[in-house]
């Protein structure tokens, strides 16, 4: 009887004391609820759908990283079909139940990269083909 009054008063001493900081516990509880749904979500990171794109990211990181290269290093046909591969998963990742947008972003991204270094690619093949032509007239000129 003795144990159970002595568990009464620091159940009502806690509680005493969890009033007062109840902010911050609401906070805590708030946040590890939405931890716990994330965690058990059907996208969370118990499934592919948390992983394949988390490890898809280092493809568009990848190509922003080669932005900085020389447009004479990028291969045209590489980057077409990139082009052609992240518009092929950004309507899957649209498509798939559960719908994936952190699928979506990535190859959407991806997409937008790779059209920059397609573009990029796409002008220096235009100034070369310029360039050789003048090297033509010039040498054809003397």
């Amino acid at each position: 009887m003795m144990r159970l009054t002595i568990w009464k008063a620091y159940r009502k001493d806690l509680m005493i004391r969890l009033t007062r900081h109840s902010k911050g516990l609401q906070f805590a509880e708030a946040g590890m609820e939405m931890l716990r749904a994330f965690w058990n979500s059907p996208i969370g990171p118990k499934t592919t759908h948390f992983w394949g794109p988390l490890f898809n990211w280092s493809i568009p990181i990848a190509a922003l990283v080669d932005t900085k290269k020389p447009p004479e290093m990028i291969s045209g046909n590489m980057t077409a079909v990139m082009c052609g591969y992240s518009a092929l998963f950004m309507r899957f990742a649209w498509m798939v139940q559960p719908r994936n947008l952190h699928l979506l972003v990535c190859h959407a991204s991806n997409e937008t990269v790779q059209l920059y270094q397609l573009s990029r690619w796409i002008k220096a093949q235009e100034y070369f083909q310029k360039k050789e032509e003048a090297k033509a007239q010039n040498s054809k000129d003397y």
